[in-house]
This record gives structure tokens, sequence and C-alpha cells, in this order.
């Protein structure tokens, strides 16, 4: 039975109707690349920094604090709010930059992203506000420390002890497509009466300045409890309040303050901020601008709270309030119906909470993102390029973005990573499938694809590799939309099939340079699991020949495979693709056991392991003996194939029948392809007989991968036994490091050499179903390794998923388990009942680490709560 917001979903395909207004508002538009414009080209974190951000009116989008706008950015609407001591207004969250943070770029404040329907037509976003000046200075100088030390965070500076502190609920209600409420309401947690400032912003994205077809917009007073918005671009939208003072200035930048040079505006982007704080003569007494805010300001004695409110509308409202908290009411509890039918009727009360967070989460997620890196590099037509001596993506001049993208944290990560994005669409599908597939679609329209095929990265370095997962990300969203719908979307399939074709290419001639089959690949977004940067080479060393490249093309072939098995069922021209991916699979098979004329294997015999292998100037090749998780990806290339799928496909068994005859060979690397199972399934994997055996024993072993909480990204084993690569008189260490990175290879704020990741053990759990959806019940391991319980693997992929799932589990101490020890705050009921979604977890403790809001693939907690269900 569909609800409310089914509908309204059916009815909000690409960002129209329902999905117009949402929280798409970035939470860090400083410090990024797209806003980079210093001479020197590279210098993205200090151009224009939080400081500067209240002064600087952004080229290519807007940032503000649990905020909305339109799918085109055009009007932003955000809450900003003051406790009276600090020496700015809170406009936009506080962080450290990459070279300010012991770990890397790192936001310093306390926010959750609490709900959110698929529509957004009820949003919820909680911000904890201190109630002395906040500690900008302290946060930056405390955290003046070495990588080994741990970082300092805004609950050590004691500000939030005696709960000296505001919670700010920041809530959304739709009451129809283009009628938008605003309820913030305030909390002191104190017991002493404190005075909040709450002043609703509401501004227009500066797009006139760079583009003549556009002209002005403005703001100005339409009556004492409302302001009228008018633009050529979206009409006019009526902006009602309650009491307060009505403050405008422009979103222009004050070039005064920031380049010495005279304002060409009045009233320039800070003149709001410096008529509240310093009470200078800052704004438009005319009451006209581009940007505009309402003065609200209440008393609230200790531990009560105070409730203000907006309403933005493109209709003229007699009575605003008449139904105000009707409409909340009423969206809030259709929220409630969606999220209960979403659940899994067997799953605890808790971990239907974790379910809505994590999808509340991610759909909190998504983020107008602007860029077209032509008018970046070359400046606007008619005027003079930017000068800069470092032109970054110089390759990228076709990309242009303008769309609403799935971020990976909307603070630390405020750009699209294409290899996230494939994971976020798998968990979009179960909430929004057109969503889903429009994501994975734009990575390959040719405005985003380079035209040789490649995938771009992230705005960083477009040309960077990461796993090509984007068809497993395409074959999981057709598979679960189609099992939801009963309905094949042949259309997504085909154009996603076409487009992958070309980037496939790609890596076959980029990546493998000799033309056997074994990949390099580079980065691949495991960042720093190598002994050294895998994107560049000691001198002396020719090439890395990469386990994890390697077996990402066998699941990348294996996935195409698949893909074009299933065209072919209605399109015949399809089983010559088929046939030619089939081949591909068995030849990465066959080579990651065949390298060069000594015919070296990346599997190691002695250690039952996969290893990457390096290959030196001379021609001698060595393998380079890190457990990793590189050595456990080759499992991840498994398909099953119902029988079914090959009973008309004439030309491909045809095809398969002459490989089989003509190299055998090939067909033994891999499964045994003319075995199917009791239900008639085949199964398509490099892992086969004892070796998946072997791997698994190291994959389930509490000394090596196996934590109480996941599967860690490097064995324990090299605690003791640290790999150390000596050459040309220097040494090269891996040790196992649970926790933070203590290299700053790749930025240094993530690490791979130990922690635990949500993406990788997804994949892992999801590849162990698919071995038993081949074997059942008739094979069994040993969970742990050595502990003699034999289960099935079915049963120790719902294990894993147990151990994931402790850490958002309350501990003895009363807090969830990812946070902090030595941080007592988390178990004051005000502090625990909401969830933090970390980048990546501690081997052997849980906490969270890395991005605290990557709601991105973290939110696969979501898959995994729904699958572990379907038992």
């Amino acid at each position: 039975m569909s609800t409310m917001e089914d509908l309204r979903l059916s009815r909000s395909d690409n960002n129209k109707n329902w999905k117009i207004w949402g929280p798409y508002l970035s939470e860090r538009q400083w410090g990024t690349v797209r806003e980079d414009y210093s001479p020197e080209g590279g210098n993205t974190w200090n151009f224009i920094n939080h400081d500067l951000a209240r002064s600087y009116a952004y080229r290519w989008g807007e940032d503000g604090i649990g905020g909305f706008c339109d799918a085109d950015q055009i009007l932003c609407l955000a809450p900003v709010f003051w406790n009276g001591k600090d020496s700015i207004l809170k406009e936009r969250l506080y962080g450290l930059t990459n070279n300010e943070g012991n770990h890397g770029e790192d936001v310093k404040e306390l926010y959750f992203h609490l709900d959110s329907s698929p529509t957004h037509s009820y949003c919820k976003f909680l911000y904890k506000y201190p109630q002395e000046a906040f500690p900008y200075l302290d946060l930056l100088e405390k955290n003046k420390r070495d990588r080994l030390s741990p970082e300092y965070e805004i609950l050590d500076t004691g500000l939030f002890d005696n709960n000296k502190y505001f919670d700010c609920y920041i809530e959304y209600a739709k009451a129809g497509i283009n009628d938008i409420l605003m309820k913030v309401t305030v909390y002191n947690r104190c017991t002493e009466a404190a005075t909040i400032h709450v002043l609703p912003h509401l501004w227009f994205r500066n797009f006139w300045k760079h583009n003549s077809r556009f002209t002005k917009p403005e703001i100005t007073s339409f009556a004492d409890n409302c302001l009228k918005t008018s633009s050529s671009r979206n009409g006019h939208f009526y902006f009602y309040h309650q009491g307060g003072e009505q403050l405008f200035c422009d979103n222009e930048t004050n070039t005064q303050r920031i380049f010495h040079q005279p304002n060409e505006s009045v009233f320039v982007k800070d003149g709001i901020n410096n008529y509240v704080v310093n009470k200078e003569k800052t704004i438009n007494t005319k009451k006209v601008g581009t940007k505009s805010a309402i003065w609200l300001k209440g008393k609230i004695a200790g531990g009560e709270s105070k409730v203000f409110t907006v309403r933005l509308s493109s209709n003229k409202l007699d009575k605003p309030w008449d139904d105000f908290e009707e409409i909340f009411e009423k969206r809030k509890a259709e929220t409630d119906q969606y999220f209960e039918k979403l659940s899994p009727k067997k799953l605890s009360d808790d971990n239907k909470g974790l379910l809505r967070s994590a999808v509340g989460g991610l759909l909190w997620t998504k983020q107008f993102y602007y860029l077209d890196v032509f008018k970046w590099l070359f400046g606007e037509p008619g005027d003079e390029p930017p000068a800069r001596s470092f032109k970054r993506n110089f390759d990228w001049q076709h990309l242009t973005c303008r769309n609403i993208i799935s971020m990976p944290d909307k603070w630390e990560y405020p750009w699209f990573a294409a290899w996230d994005l494939a994971f976020h669409a798998a968990t979009f599908v179960h909430v929004d499938p057109f969503f889903a597939k429009q994501q994975l679609l734009l990575m390959l329209r040719e405005y985003y694809m380079h035209p040789n095929g490649q995938i771009p990265a992230y705005e960083w370095n477009f040309s960077d590799v990461n796993p090509p997962v984007h068809a497993w990300g395409v074959w999981y969203v057709y598979e679960t939309d189609k099992k939801k719908t009963g309905i094949p979307d042949w259309d997504f399939l085909e154009r996603s099939f076409q487009k992958l074709l070309m980037n496939f290419t790609w890596w076959v001639n980029q990546k493998d340079s000799n033309g056997t089959d074994i990949f390099e690949g580079g980065f691949l977004g495991l960042d720093n699991i190598g002994v050294f940067d895998r994107n560049h080479m000691p001198p002396g060393i020719k090439k890395l020949q990469q386990a994890d490249a390697t077996s990402w093309m066998a699941m990348y072939a294996i996935n195409m495979l698949h893909i074009s098995l299933e065209l072919a069922q209605h399109n015949k021209a399809y089983e010559e693709s088929a046939a030619k991916f089939f081949r591909h699979f068995l030849n990465i098979g066959w080579a990651m056991h065949h390298i060069g004329q000594k015919d070296i294997s990346l599997w190691d015999e002695e250690d039952a392991f996969y290893y990457d292998a390096i290959q030196f100037e001379n021609g001698t090749s060595q393998r380079m003996r890190v457990r990793s998780l590189v050595g456990i990806i080759p499992l991840l290339a498994v398909e099953i194939m119902q029988s079914s799928m090959f009973d008309k496909l004439r030309e491909f068994n045809a095809r398969l029948q002459i490989i089989k005859s003509t190299r055998p060979d090939l067909t033994r690397i891999i499964s045994d392809i003319d075995k199917k199972n009791k239900d008639g399934k085949y199964l398509f994997a490099i892992m086969i007989g004892d070796r998946l055996e072997h791997l698994l024993k190291r994959l389930l072993d509490e000394d090596e991968f196996l934590s109480d909480y996941g599967i860690r990204s490097l064995s324990k084993h090299h605690q003791e036994n640290p790999f150390v690569f000596s050459y040309h008189g220097r040494e090269y260490r891996i040790q196992y490091e649970p926790g933070e990175s203590s290299s700053d290879m790749f930025g240094g704020n993530s690490n791979w050499r130990g922690p635990i990741w949500l993406p990788l053990n997804y994949l892992i759990i999801n590849a162990l179903r698919k071995y038993h959806e081949y074997y059942g019940d008739a094979y069994t391991y040993e969970f742990p390794a050595r502990s003699g319980n034999k289960l099935t693997l079915k049963q120790i992929a719902n294990e894993l998923t147990k151990r994931l799932l402790k850490i958002f589990k309350k501990n003895d101490a009363g807090k969830f388990q990812y946070h902090a020890d030595d941080q007592p705050q988390w178990s004051d009921p005000h502090f625990n009942e909401h969830h933090l979604f970390f980048e990546f977890f501690h081997g052997d403790t849980g906490q969270g680490l890395g991005a605290s809001h990557q709601t991105g693939w973290t939110a696969l907690l979501a898959n995994l709560l729904l699958e572990m269900d379907e038992e």
C-alpha cells in the first residue's frame, strides 16, 4: 500500500515538483577547488577561508547551517544564530583546513542530520550552540599537535560542561511544492536563563554578476511581517515572519576587507553580521537587497524552550500561521508512516531508528553542485582569464556540472566522488530509485565523462583513478529496483551499459599498459594502503602490478557480463557483448596467475594470499607481502547466473563452447562453469576451491582481519610484524595502525592501514551472500577461524553484519560504541540519542574516525539492516 510520501515521490522525478526544494545547500563552500581563484592556482584552503567566507560572494554555490534551497539554487534559506558573545554571527560551520588539523581537515562543531522524507516534505536538523563565545582560536592553536596525538575537539574545550549550550532544532515542512515552513526550536539546556538571537536568512546566490543573461534580483519589505523576492528566474516569493527586525544588504563581496580595493556595492555580504555584532551602519535602511534576515531574539529560562517560525511561499497568504502547526504534524506523521513501511518488521526499535537515521542522513547529503571547468579556467565570456600559474583539471574543460548530487560529507568532502556515488546509489535505490539511477547516469553524461571514457574522480583532480565500481552500482540498482517493482528498467540499464563500454575500454587502454590484463590503477581510492604512493613509484621500479586493481577489473568485467546477458534477454545483439566480457573475465583471472616470462602469480601459495607485485627496471619481479584488503578484493569478483539466462542465447553458447574447447586452461582458472547447483545456478568467480577456503581463514581470523566490529583494512599480523621494503638505501614500512594514520600520504585525513571501512565490508558481505546462493548450506566454515564453530556463508555474512552494527549500539558507559572514551558528554541524555556516521572506524575499538557526517557510504548500514532481514 502506497503512502502519501510514495505518491509525492512518484510525481517528483528529476528534482521536480515536491523535490524542487530540499536541503541542497552546502555546509562548506569556502576552501573548495571551485572557489579557488588564487594566483598560484593551488592555494585552495587559504584563498577563501572560514574567516573570509562571511565577506566573499561565492562564484559557484552557497553554504549555511541546516539550509534549504531550490534545485537551481536561485534562492537560499537558512537560520543564523548568535549568543550575544561571539565575535561573528554563526552563519556557517567552523572547522580546520587540511593544513591546520593534525589529521587533515576537520569540522569542529556539533550537529546532526536527524530526519528527512525522500521528497524533503519534512526535514529535521540539530545544531548544538555554546552559550559562551565560540573558541575559534583555541581550536586552531590546540590542534597544532603531532599526528600521533588525538584531535582536540569542541567537547574538549569545556564549553559544553554544566550544559551551557543551546539545542537548536531546525525543521522544515512543505505545505506545497513552493510553500516552505521553517521552525527553529531552541532549548536552553542550562539551569540559568540565556538569550538567543535567531536570524533566518533569505538570500539569492549571486548568479547575475557572472551571467549577463540574468538581471539582478531583489528582496524588499512587502509589509511589517513579510518580505518579497523578485527574480526573472523564479518569479516572486513571500517570506512571512512574526515580529523581529527586517535587515537587508547585498550578496556582494566586501572587496575592501578581502582585496583592499573599493567596494562596488555599498551594502556588502557581511553587512548584516557587522550591523548585529558590531553595531555598524552596514544595512540598507531602504529595505532592499539581495540578502536579507529577520532578527529575532528571546530570553529562555533554564530548561525551557522557545520557537521561532518563518514561511516562504510563492503565494500571497492572508493567514500564513493558521495551518502552520497542522502542516508540520501532518508531514511528520506521513514521514513516520513512510519509514514504518520501509522498515522490516523483524527489526528491533533501535535498528529501526538506526535505519531511519542512516537514510535521513543520506538524504541530507544532497547538494547543489555547480562548476564549469572551462569558465573556471578561462573566465566568463568577455572577461580576462583568471591569473593562475597552476591550471588544475586543464584536461577536463568539457566538464560542466550544475546538478543536485549526493556528497560524501557536505562539510569535509563537499564535492562529488565518483566511487562514493556508486555506494550512495545502492542505498538511495531503496528510498528513491529514480534519484539513484539519475546519479549513476549523471557521471556517464557527455558533460561529465571525459571523451576518452574516464569517469571524473573529484574536483581536486578529476583525472585521479578510483575503483571501477560504477557497473556494480548500476547492476545493484537495476536488480533491486526490478525486485521491488517487478518491472525491469531496460532503458536505464541500456543507457548505462553503452557509456560503461567506453569507460571499460579506457581502463583497458590506459591501465593495462602491457596488454596482459594485469592492471596498475595508481590511486584506486584506498589512499595509503600501499607501501608507497601507488601513483608515484620510487626510481628504478618500473610498475606496480596491483592485485586490487586487477581484481576490481575482474569484478567490472563480470558485472558487465551480467548486464550484457540481461540485456540479451530482450535484444539478441547483446550476446556479442556478453561473449566479449566473458572472455575479459577469463583473461583477467588467468593473468593474475601468469605474469611475465617467469609466470609469476599474484597468489602466494605459501601464504595463501593475493599480493601486489612490483616489476623492476631490470625485468625482475617481487611480491609485496602485505596482508591488506588488496588481497581480499579478489573475493568480490563473483556473480551468480541463473541457467535460464543462457537458454535462448545460441550465439553466446556457441562462443562459450569454442572458448572452453580451445582454451580449457582459461576456464579452469575460475569456478567450474559447467557445474550448476540444484537450483540451476552457475558460479562465476575468481576465488575457487581451496583458495576461497584459505582466504576465509585469514579473513575470519581475529588475529588478522576479523575485528569485534567488522573487517579491518590491514591484518593485525602487521602490528608485531611490520612489512619493511628496503630499496636503494631507503626503508618503506607498513605497520598495523587501527586508528588515525601516522602518515600524511594523500592529505593524511584517512587511513587504510587497519581501520574498518563500511563500503569494503559491505562488498565482502555481499560477496559471501552470493557464494552462499551457489553453495547453499552444504559448505560451512569456522567463524571465527580456529574456534570450531562452523557456520554457512550466509550465517557468516549475518555475523559480520552484527559486528558492524555493534559500532552503533550503546555500550556500558551509555554511549554509542563509536564515541571516544574520553568524552563523557556522549552519555548525557541530550547527546546519546542522535547518531553520527563516521568515515571509518578504529580496527580494535570501533571508535568513529575521519569525517563525522559521512552518511554517504556509511549509509550502507541501511542496506545491511534491510538485507540481514531477507532470510
